[in-house]
């Protein structure tokens, strides 16, 4: 049994590389568009039926405006970079939810929503471009797929455990699955979600930029994240987001590089 653990965390380890496009990277993803994007569409559509889509305003308009612009914008660094047809599977779409959370997301295959809770923090369109980007990227790099890969390995991991440690007490049995939880989670698969976070951020700054959106204000959007936070967030080590200083300090960092990116297309001023 624990040859047949091993061989099935190798084969999918070995198996399971995508390239992401956007850093040149291989990634652990061994679930393909095909199986996940039929899935995401569903529950999409199943979230906007059980929920208030607020169309036809100022805002409803800006949002789905914005999208457009990032899409475009990702569709044109792909194709220039080698990887046209890359979105061929995706199917756009932007909605406006009537609900009071700070939050946005992004499924597999760009089924996007915004609440109308982040609408006081984004302030302007730009500031709608800077969540949109960085959710968009999400999508584009299949951070989704990615965290599935992880965590099907993690528990065929628990399993592994749990066969090594089958002829031992109850309370040793716990102790070590118990380890093995923890030693995952704060180990692996929270700095995993903090780097899938950063890598969003980076990506989404370029593709907000390249779409004539300006660059520089993203660390403002963050300035007003936190203040909105109030302050009251987990140590970064045991969240699954970077903390607010340092994502405000690599978008500061990052914007120069962001809007030279996008100089390569021709956008020189920005929204």
């Amino acid at each position: 049994m624990k040859k047949i653990l091993v061989i099935l965390a190798l084969f999918l380890g070995v198996s399971a590389c995508k390239v992401n496009p956007f850093t040149g990277q291989k990634t652990l993803n061994f679930y393909p568009n095909s199986q996940i994007f039929p899935t995401a569409f569903a529950q999409y559509d199943q979230f906007l039926g059980e929920n208030k889509v607020i169309t036809g305003t100022a805002e409803a308009h800006m949002v789905t405006r914005t999208g457009q612009r990032i899409a475009a914008a990702a569709e044109r660094w792909l194709a220039a970079n080698g990887y046209p047809g890359y979105l061929s599977d995706y199917q756009w779409e932007y909605k406006l939810v009537d609900n009071e959370a700070v939050n946005a997301w992004c499924m597999p295959g760009g089924k996007i929503v915004f609440y109308t809770g982040i609408l006081p923090i984004t302030q302007t369109e730009t500031g709608i471009a800077v969540v949109m980007g960085h959710e968009v990227a999400h999508a584009l790099a299949d951070h989704g797929a990615q965290r599935m890969s992880a965590g099907t390995l993690q528990q065929v991991g628990a399993v592994g455990v749990a066969v090594a440690t089958s002829g031992k007490s109850a309370e040793t049995q716990n102790a070590f699955m118990q380890a093995y939880g923890i030693g995952t989670s704060v180990g692996g698969m929270l700095p995993f979600s903090r780097s899938h976070e950063t890598e969003a951020d980076r990506i989404g700054l370029q593709i907000m930029a390249i779409a004539g959106y300006d660059p520089y204000e993203a660390a403002n959007l963050w300035k007003r994240m936190k203040a909105n936070s109030g302050g009251e967030a987990p140590p970064e080590f045991m969240s699954t987001h970077p903390s607010n200083d340092t994502r405000i300090n690599n978008l500061t960092a990052w914007a120069p590089e962001a809007a030279a990116e996008a100089a390569k297309f021709g956008v020189t001023e920005f929204k």
